[in-house]
């Protein structure tokens, strides 16, 4: 079942909900602290981070000093900070928190749904960020996009489009993402998506990982692809795109 978008509002300052202090996976080849922001526009079934998406009051809002103290201190051995959530673009102040970043001499990637291209073409011709990672939760069709993503709106593909495009032709390092869940994805689907961003540098497929702590816990009885159909997935999506990974 899916909400209307209209119930969403953007939120003026940002909150960072939770902090992992030093992570190696978050960002290839890089040491970075990871940070969530509450909150999000989206309400996918398949979401992780069910509480950090609908009840994000439940996790206390770190403060902004602490953390540029954290990595004032810490610039010789972090190489970055990764933004993720929740979706970090329905905070307006996003771009002067990204420069704040900056300043502190650290590198940063963006983990984002794609929903809000303004605020993405604010990041990027501020060069705010080094590396995008954009997820594009199904196919570009209005009825199945909105059943991947929880929300009825008719201006979303549209959105997601043209957040593909911008960051295909940005200039900066990126990856396209989508988990995988058997119910909404399969070799039709994949090719769909592979030939919107054909040419694109790195595309990951991510297994879905059943939990009962999803947004939809219904979706815990539905057991993952085998590596086997994982794969046969990422060979339609190599011909499109330059470099299709399983993660």
């Amino acid at each position: 079942m899916t909400i209307s978008e209209k119930g969403f509002s953007i939120e003026k300052r940002i909150k960072i909900r939770n902090l992992i202090p030093n992570s190696l996976i978050d960002w290839e080849g890089m040491i970075v602290s990871t940070l969530y922001v509450g909150g999000c526009n989206f309400r996918c079934p398949f979401c992780y981070n069910a509480d950090l998406v609908i009840n994000p009051e439940k996790f206390p809002v770190i403060p902004e000093d602490y953390l540029f103290n954290y990595f004032w201190e810490r610039k010789n051995f972090l190489d970055g900070v990764c933004l993720s959530g929740g979706e970090p673009t329905i905070y307006d102040d996003l771009p002067e928190f990204l420069s704040r970043i900056k300043n502190c001499n650290l590198k940063i990637k963006l983990d984002t749904n794609g929903s809000n291209p303004d605020k993405l073409s604010r990041i990027i011709k501020g060069g705010f960020v080094d590396y995008i990672a954009m997820d594009i939760k199904s196919c570009l069709e209005t009825e199945v996009y909105q059943r991947a993503i929880g929300v009825q709106s008719t201006q979303m593909v549209t959105n997601i489009r043209e957040s593909i495009n911008m960051i295909s032709n940005s200039g900066i390092d990126y990856e396209f993402r989508t988990t995988i869940v058997p119910i909404f994805h399969n070799e039709i689907t994949i090719e769909k998506i592979a030939r919107e961003i054909k040419g694109a540098r790195k595309y990951v497929l991510q297994n879905f990982v059943s939990t009962e702590e999803l947004l939809d816990n219904k979706l815990a009885d539905v057991k993952p692809y085998s590596t086997q159909k994982m794969e046969e997935l990422r060979r339609i999506a190599t011909f499109y795109v330059e470099n299709c990974i399983v993660r």
